[in-house]
């Protein structure tokens, strides 16, 4: 019986005329209006009736309830609108994709994800400035620190197909709101933690959260956001992840001469829990699409597709070497090989985010000035992971009286990665945009896992000294294994390009 019918029958039932009197004697019960249609009134003035079944005011307290599709509901139930205001909240403003300002897209969209990830950026890199109060308080071993921090990339990774189906099906909005309430869970378990067990399956928890951060801002900016401006906003979306980077570096120095470590990651779970909050409140809904399905054929079809292919095969590696370097063994190969302090490595760390935040817009301005006279994406990409692996190469040769300088081109050179989300993001349609990022997302911090705790494996096969520090050699090794593993994908887009233009010139 649908709930217009239960209403019709309620109001039609006849009195007796025992009952005359007390009907009489009864306030008058509201006709049952079904909302969209003509007088409909909203939820909340219906008493919270949001999935459209009867409404009405009760009389004083204990006078009965109403009949709803023949369950029997306190009168008092239907005057809290607090269900049909959560209801509300969840869906969100609903707004059409192309109707909004560029300010309302600045304010609603761009700033509350870009926080976000900026979130993100600084919680997987805060380990580079608090691991010696870290190692002295729990008494970690080098082994134990590198596989701690890398504990997070391989949490992040292995939820990257959920999130993407997520994204596509609930939308970057409630996604986003929900997993930065897990991260920051993981995050005040990570501030009580005692021991590496501990830590370590908070590590991970905060990796789970944290998971969604860039895919539901790039899943945003694409919904709201024409695809020929993709690339730059992107680069701005990079550059606010450079803006939290930054502040895990010399901001968290600052920070350690007020609270230690615990205290700090206190204060990051709460800004985790606000941004949540302000990402619920603040970002508009699309009209919902046509969920597609999830299936193994659909994940194939996005790892099959040329374009991913193309990309994955120059960027993927060097984007994994970014992550899983820049993150916690810059600082580590500054205090070791370059014998730098900790606050001038913390300064040096600093100067490379405002690198990253510079190289992350100038990325994308570059793509797009690029793609206005007729060169590819992907040839840039390749530009800059030549330049990148320069970089790395005077890592090997350990050039002499240049480690702050190669601290920071590292950082700078290394934004060229992040440009392959806005090709695979351009080259998908847009019902699979969430599924493809992560798809990428899943191949990149699976990567980063590898290369974080392998290097740390690669260095630790020479002893440590009196100090405590790793031989300048042990680096050596170990950049020079990242180089090797990186070569070939940039020798395979060369040899791809030659032939591409032989067969030009052949027709």
């Amino acid at each position: 019986m649908s709930d217009a019918e239960a209403c019709r029958r309620i109001a039609a039932v006849p009195v007796n005329a025992n009952a005359t009197a007390a009907a009489a004697a009864a306030p008058v019960v509201a006709p049952c209006v079904q909302p969209g249609s003509a007088g409909a009134s909203s939820p909340a003035a219906l008493g919270g009736a949001a999935d459209g079944g009867c409404a009405a005011h009760a009389g004083p307290a204990g006078m009965g309830s109403v009949e709803r599709a023949g369950r029997p509901r306190p009168a008092a139930d239907l005057a809290r609108p607090a269900p049909a205001c959560l209801d509300r909240l969840w869906r969100g403003r609903e707004r059409v994709p192309g109707t909004l300002s560029g300010a309302a897209v600045l304010c609603l969209v761009f700033l509350p994800f870009a926080l976000g990830h900026a979130l993100s950026s600084l919680l997987r890199t805060v380990n580079a400035i608090v691991a010696p109060q870290m190692m002295a308080s729990v008494a970690l071993t080098p082994a134990q620190l590198g596989f701690l921090t890398s504990a997070y990339f391989l949490a992040f990774a292995l939820f990257q197909l959920p999130v993407g189906v997520l994204l596509d099906r609930q939308g970057p909005r409630r996604v986003q709101c929900m997993l930065l309430l897990v991260a920051a869970a993981g995050t005040l378990a990570f501030a009580w933690g005692q021991s590496f067990a501990q830590l370590l399956c908070a590590r991970a928890l905060m990796g789970f959260g944290l998971a969604g951060c860039f895919m539901a801002a790039v899943k945003a900016l694409s919904t709201w956001i024409a695809p020929a401006r993709l690339p730059s906003v992107q680069g701005y979306l990079i550059a606010a992840g450079g803006l939290g980077a930054a502040a895990a570096t010399l901001p968290v120095r600052l920070a350690l001469q007020f609270t230690d470590w615990r205290g700090l990651f206190v204060w990051l779970a709460a800004a985790c829990a606000v941004t949540a909050l302000g990402i619920l409140l603040l970002a508009p809904t699309p009209p919902a699409a046509a969920p597609k399905p999830f299936s193994w054929k659909v994940l194939a079809d996005v790892y099959r597709h040329p374009v991913f292919r193309k990309t994955a095969s120059l960027v993927l590696i060097p984007h994994t070497v970014f992550f899983g370097i820049q993150g916690l063994w810059v600082a580590r190969w500054l205090r070791d090989a370059g014998h730098y302090p900790e606050q001038a490595v913390a300064w040096l760390l600093y100067l490379a985010m405002a690198a990253l935040i510079f190289g992350a817009i100038a990325v994308g301005m570059l793509t797009e000035w690029a793609a206005r006279r007729g060169i590819a994406p992907l040839n840039v990409a390749a530009a800059g992971i030549a330049l990148f692996l320069l970089v790395q190469f005077g890592f090997v040769c350990n050039w002499q009286g240049g480690y702050s300088q190669l601290a920071v081109l590292f950082t700078l050179a290394g934004t060229i990665t992040g440009i392959e989300y806005a090709i695979v993001a351009q080259a998908m349609p847009p019902a699979l945009t969430g599924r493809a990022a992560t798809c990428l997302n899943l191949l990149i911090f699976l990567g980063a896992f590898a290369v974080q705790a392998g290097f740390g494996r690669i260095v630790a096969c020479w002893p440590l000294d009196a100090q405590g520090r790793y031989p300048v050699v042990a680096y050596q090794a170990a950049f020079c294994v990242l180089l090797l593993l990186q070569l070939p994908g940039l020798l395979l887009f060369l040899l791809r390009t030659r032939r591409a233009r032989r067969a030009l010139a052949i027709q």
